[in-house]
């Protein structure tokens, strides 16, 4: 009797080129950067193969199901972070910067860097 198995999708360039796809048009909606997602990921660097290796450590620890539900889990902090902003009556906007522009993101980094 043979037993059927779920295959799992495997980790693939095409897997990442979408994931970078999916990842670069999410950040823009959000109004966030690759280094806010490294951040919250605690990637190496900002740069998108380091983010990548990050989430395919989350493939393998649950597939897509784990890399999805990550992705979720910072889209609502981002969500609570934004609504604590936008309930303090005094705090300074940032300004709105191109997230995929690496100068933007080595000058984000810079003043990130200086501000702690």
């Amino acid at each position: 009797m043979a037993t059927t198995m779920s295959t799992q999708p495997e980790w693939s360039t095409e897997v990442e080129d979408e994931l970078t796809s999916l990842i670069k048009d999410w950040l823009k909606t959000q109004g966030r950067t690759q280094s806010d997602l490294s951040k919250i990921l605690n990637s190496d660097t900002t740069r998108m193969q380091s983010l990548l290796e990050t989430l395919k450590n989350e493939f393998s620890m649950g597939g897509f199901p784990k890399v999805a539900s990550r992705l979720c889990e910072i889209e609502q902090h981002w969500a609570r972070t934004k609504q604590e902003k936008t309930e303090q009556p005094h705090t300074l906007e940032k300004v709105e910067v191109d997230p995929f522009g690496q100068l933007d993101l080595l000058l984000n980094e810079i003043r990130d860097n200086c501000n702690e």
